[in-house]
């Protein structure tokens, strides 16, 4: 490698100041990033806010067939998956459009008025509809988030700064736990305090919202019970819809858009430097060889198109080449195996899963589930600090090994013990520790390294197609695992957690096999990680030209040379 290409590589790149001290010189970065993050608040505010909701009496009498019927529960859940399946698919067109930061500020519109929706709810139509306006934000949001988060950042502390999603999500599922935890006492915790439950047997008897409400409904427990936790989310989505309108475009953005004065004034102001700053200056020409590359890339590739023709045909080169396609298969398996690892499982149903377990009653289900987000929370501080110290690979391996030990052991104290459980309340308590140790493994690691790679692993011109790609794929993943685990639970018990083990020992071997290392690395060296040398060069050409005579020239220089899919076809 020349001196050139070495000079482009390093741009961006982990530098020889530890990630601490890069964050103390640029807090502007990390509270940036902090903030965006609330987008991933919203997500698992929504996400967490729906297992306590479930259990509550007032809602049961409101809405009495989601509380009685496990199919129709799941599709309550997962109604906001699904939705936000396809506001993830749809937002990549939409950042490329409007831009990384306006696609947010829709999104939290969007958000506030399916939120609005559901806290008003009175009938199961309504209710449905105000999940499925939610998670269309939802998905919108968590793909646009971490490219964002991604695009701004420097490469030393990409991970860190990305992971910040993940805290927030851990976060918004902890407060939602315990925000339910209090307002289940308003009123009280039963509908009727007054009527004798006849669910459940003889000896154990449930509520059944058919018969257990009186003639003027609830006369203990208050629909504000459930209508206020919904309610609440409105705010920190209009916190950060109103103070993104403050913060700057990503400033690859604007290099995509030929904005070159308003993309090299963004990256400085996230920077922290002046726009004529040497450093700055390169790092803005690395990003815009990409761009000319790409562009260059797309017009050799699909003659004659342009416009959204051109743009729409641009998703089939995630798929075109090896390199391509590995990105795209790691991006997406990643996703996967977050969700099939079983986290969303344990998340949606928790009361009931430590129900099985021996917790008896709602009170006490709510409050370990409270519990379980606290764990959750603080199992995610371990990445921030070692994502980019360690890397990738070594947390998603011991994150995936220990998720399968934690989840063997939970299914076998299930299957050994069954509804005896009860009568053994050791073995009990040795499957609830292991939930929570299950919970530690999967939040340092694959929580919120399912966010990171997505985020890092693409060229510029792909990124939004590829993440609106992965995201879906998570999104699709979330939605399969809401609908069917109230079943799975409910016919095959034990096997429920054995499903999941199954995956995370795949997931271990995956990663073993198939992910690679990139920690410290720009987010314009991903070619040489992926092995497309042939993308790198041409790219380091490109930023050499224009770091010598300009722009314009550069970009004069991409047509010069020999159709770049001919090239990646001979090399190939």
């Amino acid at each position: 490698m020349s001196v050139g290409n070495n000079e482009m590589a390093g741009l961006g790149s982990s530098s020889k100041v530890g990630v601490y001290k890069e964050l103390r010189q640029n807090p502007y970065l990390l509270g940036l990033s902090a903030f965006a993050s609330l987008g991933g608040f919203l997500f698992g505010y929504d996400q967490g806010v729906v297992s306590g909701v479930l259990t509550m009496e007032s809602f049961a009498a409101t809405f009495p067939r989601i509380y009685l019927d496990s199919g129709f529960k799941g599709w309550f859940v997962s109604t906001l998956l699904l939705a936000a399946w396809f506001g993830s698919l749809v937002n990549g067109p939409v950042a490329d459009r409007i831009g990384r930061k306006g696609s947010i500020i829709i999104a939290v519109l969007i958000f506030t008025l399916g939120s609005a929706i559901q806290a008003g709810a009175v009938n199961i139509p309504m209710i449905f509809a105000g999940r499925a306006i939610a998670g269309l934000a939802i998905g919108m949001l968590t793909m646009i988030v971490p490219m964002y988060m991604s695009e701004i950042s420097t490469a030393g502390i990409r991970g860190t700064l990305v992971v910040l999603q993940q805290l927030s999500i851990t976060l918004g599922i902890l407060i939602s736990y315990w925000l339910e935890y209090g307002t289940q006492y308003i009123g009280g915790t039963r509908c009727a305090p007054d009527i004798s439950y006849t669910g459940g047997t003889a000896d154990d008897r449930t509520f059944d919202p058919r018969y257990d409400v009186g003639p003027n409904g609830c006369t203990g427990q208050s629909g504000a019970a459930w209508r206020v936790p919904f309610a609440l989310q409105i705010f920190p989505g209009l916190v950060l819809g109103i103070g993104m309108l403050f913060f700057p475009e990503s400033p690859r953005y604007y290099c995509m858009r030929d904005n070159e004065e308003a993309g090299i004034k963004a990256l400085a102001r996230v920077r922290r430097a002046d726009p004529q700053d040497e450093l700055l200056q390169k790092e803005y020409l690395a990003i815009k060889a990409e761009v000319i590359f790409e562009e260059q890339y797309a017009r050799d590739k699909f003659p004659g198109k342009s416009g959204a023709a051109l743009y729409l045909a641009g998703y089939t080169t995630l798929f075109s080449t090896w390199p391509a396609f590995k990105r795209t298969a790691i991006g997406c398996c990643v996703m996967f195996f977050q969700q099939f690892i079983g986290c969303n499982a344990i998340i949606y149903y928790a009361p009931t899963i430590f129900g099985m377990l021996g917790l008896n009653g709602k009170t006490t289900g709510l409050l370990a589930t409270g519990v379980y987000g606290i764990v959750n929370t603080l199992s995610t501080l371990p990445a921030l600090f070692l994502i980019d110290k360690v890397g990738r690979r070594p947390l998603l391996l011991c994150g995936a090994a220990g998720t399968f030990i934690s989840l063997v052991i939970v299914g076998g104290v299930i299957g050994g013990y069954g509804d005896t459980l009860k009568d053994h309340p050791a073995a009990g308590w040795t499957g609830i520790a292991f939930v929570y140790i299950y919970d530690v493994n999967f939040s340092y690691s694959w929580a919120p390294i399912g966010w990171v790679l997505p985020s890092e692993i693409y060229n510029l011109g792909m990124r939004s197609k590829a993440m609106s790609l992965t995201t879906s794929s998570t999104w699709m993943c979330n939605f399969i695992i809401g609908l069917v685990t109230p079943d799975m639970l409910d016919r095959i018990g034990y096997g429920t957690y054995i499903f999941f083990a199954a995956f995370a020992l795949i997931a271990f071997l995956f990663t073993w096999f198939l992910i690679p290392e990139t920690k410290g690395k720009s987010l314009e060296e991903m070619d040489g990680v992926f092995g497309d040398t042939t993308a790198h060069e041409e790219k380091t050409r490109l930023f050499n030209i224009a770091q010598s005579l300009g722009l314009a020239e550069a970009e004069e220089a991409a047509h010069d040379v020999k159709p770049v899919n001919a090239i990646h076809s001979e090399k190939l």
